[in-house]
């Protein structure tokens, strides 16, 4: 009879530990809310600042060019050089196109050069060519001054560095 409460209890135990617990609200002793995470918060803010750092930089880059450049939505500095077949379908969503694609820093040094096909709407491609591409024909060459929030990020990549503000120079192939 005791062999067999046992193994009742044993068996109850077992189900209870296979059924997973819902999730609970944090109690907090003190009646406030959860303490925010002032170091996620300091790389916030300070990545803010840096971003209007490089809006200015680039400002007055682009505007020292001899070539004349627009500024997009997305932040980054166009200059046509090439408009290519405007008879030719622009890119679409999924659609799978091969970009030639040459960055620079600032001072024209070339960090990358590649040429690979990228699918497009995947966030493959740097903001500040996924945001101006779907407007663009086979054989489109452009120029981009673009911020590092709009590049290549706070990771970067092998060949370009973190926080780097870039020239892109690339065509629709």
């Amino acid at each position: 009879m005791k062999a067999k409460s046992i193994l009742i209890i044993g068996s109850i135990a077992l189900l209870a530990a296979c059924n997973p617990v819902a999730p609970q609200r944090p109690t907090h002793r003190s009646g406030s809310a959860p303490q925010i995470d002032s170091a996620q918060l300091a790389v916030l803010e300070l990545n803010q600042q840096l971003a209007i750092a490089a809006d200015k930089q680039l400002t007055l880059f682009a505007q020292s060019q001899e070539e004349t450049y627009a500024l997009y939505e997305s932040h980054t500095w166009m200059t046509i050089l090439s408009r290519g077949d405007e008879s030719s379908a622009c890119p679409a969503e999924n659609e799978e196109w091969t970009i030639h694609m040459r960055v620079y820093d600032l001072q024209k040094n070339l960090l990358l050069d590649s040429e690979a096909a990228y699918p497009i709407g995947k966030n493959e491609l740097p903001l500040a060519i996924e945001a101006n591409i779907r407007e663009m024909h086979h054989g489109t060459q452009v120029r981009m001054i673009a911020p590092w929030y709009a590049a290549f990020g706070m990771q970067g990549t092998a060949q370009v560095p973190p926080y780097e503000n870039v020239i892109i120079e690339m065509e629709l192939r």
